[in-house]
C-alpha cells in the first residue's frame, strides 16, 4: 500500500502541493512493488533505468509544448497487451515476445504524459475467471489470501487494490475486466466494444475483446478510457466512423446527469444464483436496496436471454477463436500449456463450420430479443460474480467453479453491450461486494452515471486501502423533466484557472450561489498562457484560429451554473485583458466563459502542454 493515494484526483494535488514530482513518485511506486517481492502481482517491473529514461522523455516533452493531461501518472498493463521494453508473456514463457511497438491503447495514454512501471500477470492466455491459471504465481486477494482474486486480469485489479499505481489496464472477453473489480473493491470499466483499439493485444476471441480499465473511481476510469478511445484504422473490429460513432469517433464515458425515472433492470428472485452463498445473495439484495434510495426505478427482468448467449461462448464454437493466439504452440508443444487451458484447446479444434454458422445464427436472434428488451429497462443491474470462492475451491474444481463465475458476466460482449463494475459495499463476511452495470453499446457515460452514485452510497475506501475515496470531479446534478416556465434559469459558466474551485478566487462563485456542475475539457482548439503580472496568478485561454500552424489543445475546464441576475456583477469585477465570450467543449457545446484578448500574450509563458491551471501550479511548485 502507498502512503498516499495514486487516484487521479489526488495525485494531481500531490504534484500540485510540491509533495513530489515524477521522477520521485515512479521512483516510489517501483520500490514498493519490489518490496513485496514474487507474490503473483506483476511478471515483470520497469527497471530505475526504464524509469529514468521515461521521465527524461516525459519532461522533454512539456518543455516542447505538448499536451499531458496524465503527465506522470504510472500504470500498470495486463501481459497480453504489448509495451515496448517488455516481454509480452500471456502468462506463457514458451510464447514470450519482444514487441517491435505498444498497443494502440497503451501508446494513446503514453502520449498523454502516463508512465507503464511494468506488466501485470494473468490467467495464462486470458483464458479463465480465477486468477489462477499462471506460471507467475497466484495474486492473492487482497482481503483473504485464501481467496481468488480474479481472472483473467488478476494482477491487474490486485495492483489498483493495493494503491500500488493509478490504475491499470487489463482485457475483457467474458468478464475479465470486471470480475477481478468485483472481488478487488475497485471499478472495472468494459467499454462500448470496438471504441478502443485491440491492436497489439494478444487475441483471446478477437471478436469480442476489449481492452478495459481497472480504476479506484468512475471518474478516473472515464478519464482513462477517453483518452484511450479513438477510431483506429488497423483495427478491423473498430466501429466505423462514418457509422454511428459520428465524425467524433467517439463517444463519452463521463459520469453523465442520473436521469429522473431511471429504469433499471434486475435478475427476476428465482433467476438470482448464488451457489449457495447467503452473504452474496444478501449483498446484492442491499445495492437493489441503495440503488432504489437513489431514486431509480427497479424492474424485475427475464434473465434467460442473457443466460441463453453466455453459454454460446465456451459450449458452442466461440471458443474457437482461442486457437488464434495458442494455437501453434499447442499444437507444437502442448506441454507448455498450463491446463485445464490444454483441454479447452482440444475442444475447441473440433468444431466444424456448420457449428459456427448455427451458434452464430443463434447469437443474432438472442441479440434481436435482447435489443426489443431495452425498451423496458434504461440499465440492467446484475451480481459481477454469484460468490466469491476460495483458492482450494477452484483447484478441486477449475473448469466447472470457472464457468459458474460467469453467469452474470459471459454474455456481455456476445450481445455488444456496455459494462460497468462498481463495488457496493461490504458483505457479512468482510468480503467485497460488487454489481455489474450493463447497457446497450453506447451507453457508457449513462452506466458510470449511475456506477459513481453507486459506489459512492455504499463504499467508503478504495480497494483494500484505507484511503477514502476522492471527491467527484464531474458533479453533475440529478437531471428533472423539462424544467415548468416558472422554474428559475441558470447559466452555464466556464472557468479555467483563478476561480477553480479551491482556488483564490473561487469564493466570487459560490458567494453568489453558483454549483459545480462538472470538469471536462475544452475542444482541441485552444492554448493557455500564463499571464505575467496578475494578483492573484491567472491563465489566459485562447482559441487558435483556424489553419495556425501551432495547433490547439483540449484544456480542462469547469462548467458552473449561475443565477443570470448573478453575472453582470461578476463580469463587472473582471479585469482586463480578461472577458467572457464563448466557448467550445469536448462534446461540441458550447458555454459561457473565460477568454483573453491576444494583446496579452506578449511576454506570458505557453502553458497549454499542461492541459490545465492546476496541472501548471503543480509542475510550477
Amino acid at each position: 500500500m502507498t502512503a498516499d493515494a495514486l487516484d487521479l484526483h489526488s495525485l494531481a494535488r500531490r504534484y500540485a502541493g510540491g509533495r513530489s514530482t515524477p521522477a520521485a513518485l515512479l521512483a516510489e511506486v517501483r520500490a514498493r512493488i519490489v518490496a513485496r517481492g514474487e507474490d503473483g502481482v506483476w511478471t515483470s517491473v520497469a527497471s530505475a533505468e526504464q524509469l529514468t529514461a521515461a521521465v527524461e522523455a516525459l519532461e522533454q516533452r512539456r518543455r516542447a509544448g505538448d499536451a499531458l493531461p496524465l503527465y506522470g501518472v504510472p500504470f500498470g498493463v495486463k501481459d497480453n497487451i504489448d509495451v515496448t521494453g517488455f516481454p509480452t508473456t500471456a502468462a506463457c514463457p514458451a510464447f514470450a515476445y519482444e514487441p517491435a511497438r505498444s498497443a494502440v491503447a497503451v501508446a494513446r495514454l503514453v502520449a498523454k504524459g502516463a508512465v507503464v512501471v511494468g506488466k501485470t500477470n494473468m490467467d495464462q492466455f486470458a483464458t479463465g475467471l480465477v486468477g489462477t491459471r499462471s506460471p507467475y504465481g497466484v495474486p492473492r486477494n487482497p482481503f483473504d489470501p485464501d481467496r481468488i482474486a480474479g481472472g483473467s486480469s488478476s494482477g491487474s485489479a490486485v495492483a489498483v487494490a493495493l494503491g500500488q499505481v493509478s490504475f491499470t489496464l487489463g482485457t475483457d472477453t467474458a468478464g475479465s475486466g470486471r470480475v477481478p473489480a468485483a472481488f478487488n473493491n475497485i471499478v472495472g470499466l468494459k467499454p462500448s466494444c470496438g471504441v478502443v483499439s485491440t491492436v497489439g493485444v494478444v487475441p483471446a476471441c478477437r471478436a469480442l475483446d476489449c481492452v478495459s480499465v481497472f480504476a479506484a473511481t468512475c471518474d478516473d476510469a472515464a478519464e482513462i478510457a477517453d483518452l484511450m478511445q479513438g477510431f483506429d484504422p488497423e483495427d478491423a473490429y473498430a466501429r466505423d466512423p462514418s457509422g454511428p460513432l459520428g465524425p467524433r469517433a467517439g463517444i463519452s464515458f463521463r459520469p453523465a446527469p442520473l436521469e429522473a425515472s431511471l429504469r433499471v433492470g434486475v435478475p427476476a428472485p428465482g433467476a438470482r444464483e448464488f451457489l449457495g452463498d447467503e452473504a452474496a445473495r444478501l449483498a446484492f439484495e442491499a445495492a437493489v436496496g441503495a440503488a432504489e434510495a437513489l431514486g431509480v426505478r427497479v424492474v424485475e427482468v427475464d434473465l434467460q436471454p442473457f443466460l441463453d448467449a453466455g453459454k454460446l461462448l465456451y459450449d458452442g464454437p466461440f471458443v474457437a477463436q482461442r486457437l488464434e493466439a495458442a494455437g501453434r504452440l499447442f499444437a507444437d508443444h502442448p506441454d507448455a500449456i498450463a491446463e485445464p487451458l490444454r483441454t479447452i484447446l482440444r475442444g475447441a479444434s473440433t468444431y466444424k463450420a456448420l457449428d459456427a454458422y448455427l451458434a452464430e445464427a443463434r447469437l443474432r436472434r438472442l441479440r434481436h430479443h435482447v435489443a426489443v428488451g431495452w425498451r423496458e429497462i434504461d440499465v440492467l443491474m446484475v451480481p459481477t460474480a454469484p460468490t466469491l470462492p476460495r483458492i482450494d475451491a477452484v483447484a478441486a474444481d477449475p473448469v466447472g467453479l470457472n464457468a459458474a463465475l460467469g453467469r452474470y458476466a459471459t454474455f456481455v460482449n456476445l450481445l455488444d453491450l456496455a459494462a460497468l463494475a462498481v463495488p457496493a459495499g461490504s458483505r457479512a463476511d468482510g468480503l467485497p461486494a460488487g454489481v455489474t452495470l450493463i447497457g446497450p453499446w453506447g451507453s457508457d457515460g449513462r452506466l458510470a452515471g449511475l456506477g459513481d452514485r453507486l459506489h459512492r452510497a455504499t463504499t467508503a475506501t478504495v480497494g483494500a486501502t484505507a484511503l477514502p475515496l476522492p471527491p467527484r470531479r464531474a458533479a453533475e446534478p440529478v437531471a428533472t423533466p423539462a424544467a415548468s416556465p416558472a422554474a428559475v434559469p441558470v447559466l452555464s459558466l466556464a472557468v479555467a484557472g483563478a476561480h477553480l474551485s479551491g482556488e483564490p478566487l473561487n469564493h466570487q462563485l459560490t458567494s453568489r450561489g453558483a454549483t459545480l456542475v462538472r470538469t471536462c475539457r475544452t475542444a482541441p482548439r485552444y492554448r493557455l498562457f500564463a499571464l505575467p503580472g496578475t494578483t492573484p496568478p491567472k491563465p489566459g485561454l485562447v482559441r487558435v484560429p483556424a489553419g495556425e500552424a501551432r495547433g490547439g489543445a483540449a484544456i480542462e475546464v469547469e462548467v458552473w451554473s449561475l443565477d443570470p441576475a448573478e453575472l453582470g456583477t461578476f463580469v463587472a469585477g473582471i479585469p482586463a485583458p480578461l472577458g467572457v465570450g464563448k466557448i467550445e467543449l469536448e462534446d461540441g457545446s458550447h458555454v459561457t466563459g473565460f477568454v483573453c484578448e491576444s494583446y496579452a500574450l506578449e511576454g506570458a509563458e505557453d502553458i497549454t502542454s499542461f492541459g490545465g491551471w492546476r496541472a501548471f501550479l503543480r509542475a510550477r511548485k
